[in-house]
């Protein structure tokens, strides 16, 4: 778990210590998008633990996972895939009635149309967080917060802050693997608005295209780490500054074939605005505490954070409920945003995430991961 405190531009101390945001909105709608995911139970075996899903908070992201997880500073290691396998279609029948055919599963899934076109090469390519070089972590202090807090039993970021419409948008990160950037940014643009009453939205074009090798390989995967410490030390423009992929011409980022890497322009497309004075910082980034408590407690106090968790061949189907792995193949790395938690009906406690996925994919633009209280 990362974070870091906002800085105004032009201001040289924040006013409060902030947490890690990351925030950019390209298309949005407060619906389709998010999905649950399983908290971690307190009895999970040695045996269970090995088949947990890392996750790395950033971004809001909303997903509604039914399966135990926990939140790992780390993502797992991809398993290598098949030529035939590559070139397979990543939705399956097989995969759709193992779920819903599972009446353990917790979630139901569909032949979703986002998806329809995608061969497993093309969607795994969408899944841009890279493993974080341990190296990279020294002097990031971890942060972690009081037991004597006391947490409400539910919690929604949107509803908690209503004033800050950039916290339930939905958005598209088209054929790109920039997940680690979407992540951050939206985040970041979340906590200017909490913290500062900012109702800003943050541009992922210039994380993507401006940080270069440090952050990683842009549309080809990325460090969420590096883009907290590009924030801090070249700060992020405006999405009105720079849009995303403004120069592609597709109704939305989701043309075929993959995207590559955009140019840094470093100038807004409205000649008016000046790219120095529309940049905003972060002052000091950090990492949360993976106790599901402290987690709470930091989105409770703080805002949204972004997470990066292991993506299988089922998740691509996932239309509601509270998700876990059922079936299908490791895939790869990828970045949300944790706005939440509650309690599903059936009484599993899950984390409520954002995707980037546009509205046609997920629960109202939202997903449900279970987690342990």
């Amino acid at each position: 778990f990362w974070a870091f405190q906002p800085i105004c531009a032009g201001v040289p101390n924040p006013i409060r210590r902030v947490k890690d945001a990351w925030s950019i909105f390209i298309r949005h709608r407060t619906t389709d998008g998010y999905f649950y995911l399983l908290l971690p139970s307190p009895d999970t075996t040695e045996e269970d633990e090995q088949m947990e899903t890392s996750l790395c908070f950033s971004t809001l992201l909303l997903l509604l996972i039914g399966a135990i997880f926990t939140f790992q500073s780390q993502v797992i290691a991809v398993e290598p895939v098949s030529d035939l396998k590559l070139n397979s279609r990543i939705l399956q029948d097989s995969i759709l009635k193992k779920v819903n055919g599972n009446p353990k599963a917790g979630w139901k899934a569909t032949m979703n149309h986002h998806f329809s076109n995608y061969t497993v090469a093309q969607f795994k390519y969408l899944l841009g967080v890279k493993p974080t070089p341990k190296e990279e972590l020294r002097g990031i202090p971890v942060i972690s917060h009081p037991k004597s807090l006391r947490l409400p039993e539910e919690f929604d970021a949107r509803t908690a802050w209503p004033q800050c419409s950039t916290i339930g948008k939905i958005l598209d990160q088209g054929h790109c693997g920039s997940c680690w950037a979407f992540g951050a940014v939206e985040s970041l643009s979340d906590r200017f608005c909490i913290h500062y009453g900012m109702n800003i939205s943050l541009s992922v074009n210039d994380l993507l295209a401006c940080c270069g090798f440090l952050c990683g390989s842009g549309c080809n995967g990325g460090y969420p780490i590096s883009a907290w410490r590009y924030f801090v030390h070249h700060g992020v423009v405006t999405e009105e500054c720079d849009p995303y992929f403004d120069d592609i011409g597709c109704s939305h980022p989701g043309c075929e074939p993959g995207y590559p890497t955009p140019k840094c322009a470093r100038k807004c497309v409205n000649k008016n605005q000046l790219w120095k004075k529309s940049k905003h910082y972060g002052v000091k980034p950090y990492r949360i505490d993976s106790d599901p408590d402290s987690i709470m407690a930091e989105i409770y106090k703080n805002g949204p954070v972004e997470v990066a968790f292991t993506v299988y061949e089922d998740f691509a189907h996932y239309k509601s409920g509270v998700y876990k792995h059922i079936t299908g193949g490791m895939m790869g790395g990828h970045a949300v945003k944790l706005i939440g938690w509650g309690t599903s009906e059936d009484g599993e406690a899950y984390w409520l995430l954002a995707n980037q996925w546009n509205r046609g994919w997920g629960d109202v633009s939202s997903c449900q991961n279970s987690h342990v209280k």
